[in-house]
């Protein structure tokens, strides 16, 4: 069986849009997986720390196999390819990969927590799921379109496909 999975990407080292199109293509050659969509990507200003470069932000849907843990081992063998180092809370990176929505599911313990807890204050993630499915909602029903309106300006800006690969 398989379930939709909704992951958000954001890099600001080593040339992020690049960081993140290698990794549409690593999450699409997961076993037991498919990439449906990838959305747009965006550019914004850092959370937390604003002595770092500004992000760059996307997001994929999956169809995947995968129980949540087993993605989520995925991801962080994903990011530690890429060099990830988690050096500081909300640093600069390389590459984060965050699991946002799996299914209907609602998980929160020790390694994972979904919907992603920080879901309802970034644009960066909230718009890039807007793109991939507009009449997206969590899982107690709230739409992400909602989420969307009400949520504090990030600067986000849109980057033409021009400025990725």
């Amino acid at each position: 069986m398989t379930t939709d999975a909704f992951i958000g990407l954001g890099s600001n080292l080593e040339e992020p849009a690049a960081q993140l199109a290698r990794a549409v293509s690593e999450l699409a050659a997961l076993p037991g997986s498919t990439l449906v969509a990838q959305s747009a990507f965006y550019a914004s200003r850092p959370v937390g720390p604003q002595d770092q470069p500004d992000f760059v932000n996307g997001a994929v849907w999956l169809q995947t196999e995968l129980e949540p843990h087993q993605l989520l081992d995925q991801l962080q063998a994903i990011e530690q390819a890429h060099g990830r180092e988690r050096l500081r809370h909300w640093g600069p990176r390389t590459l984060d990969l965050d699991l946002l929505l799996f299914g209907e599911r609602i998980l929160d313990d020790k390694r994972l927590t979904v919907p992603h807890r920080e879901l309802p204050n970034r644009d960066f993630v909230l718009q890039p799921l807007l793109d991939l499915k507009p009449d997206l909602t969590l899982p107690d029903g709230t739409p992400v379109a909602a989420l969307r309106h009400q949520c504090p300006d990030n600067r986000l800006r849109k980057l033409p496909p021009a400025d990725y690969p």
